[in-house]
């Protein structure tokens, strides 16, 4: 079976203002087949520019039981799925460990509802990393991939994982370009 692999990203300019511009954008891979989005709005967060990449990437498969790999620079996003917090969400009525109400409830059903349909692997990355600059220390960025993600990636496998995570940045980015040109002043 062939994997379909995605990238996300989520961007917000102004994240911790009450008015804002958030992006998001995704790249999902299947064989040769490559297909970019990007979206934003208005007045948002970042975890849910983050959450929103995926649930795009995820709406635009159009067939199930898909083995699909998503790399993600959040670790918001990647620690839900990977250390399974919404099973506790679904045991205690959606309320956190600290007994308030999960934030972003309404991406979370969302994205859960594909959960069951495919068989999906999260793997984290470490966001913004300039491969171009020779001031980048790759190796130290490469250890710290495989202590999260488990020693099955080579560094040409990193090296391209990253790549394709700055274009879902640089798409994150298009995305708050596209809603800051229709912004009503």
């Amino acid at each position: 079976m062939r994997v379909v692999n995605i990238y996300t990203d989520g961007a917000c300019s102004g994240n911790q203002n009450e008015t804002n511009i958030g992006g998001w954008g995704a790249v999902l891979e299947y064989g040769e087949h490559q297909k970019e989005l990007f979206g934003g709005e208005l007045n948002t967060t970042n975890n849910r520019m983050e959450m929103l990449a995926l649930l795009n990437a995820f709406q635009a498969l159009n067939k199930d039981r898909l083995r699909i790999r998503v790399f993600s620079d959040s670790s918001y996003l990647m620690n839900c799925f990977r250390e399974k917090w919404y099973e506790n969400w679904y045991r205690n009525n959606w309320k956190t460990s600290k007994k308030t109400d999960v934030e972003n409830r309404d991406l979370w059903e969302a994205l859960f509802a594909f959960i069951s349909l495919h068989n999906i692997e999260f793997y984290r990355v470490k966001g913004h990393v300039n491969l171009n600059s020779k001031a980048t220390k790759v190796d130290p960025i490469f250890r710290k991939f495989i202590e999260w993600n488990g020693p099955s990636f080579t560094m040409d496998d990193f090296l391209y994982v990253t790549k394709m995570n700055n274009r879902a940045d640089e798409l994150a980015n298009m995305g708050i370009g596209s809603v800051s040109q229709n912004k009503p002043d």
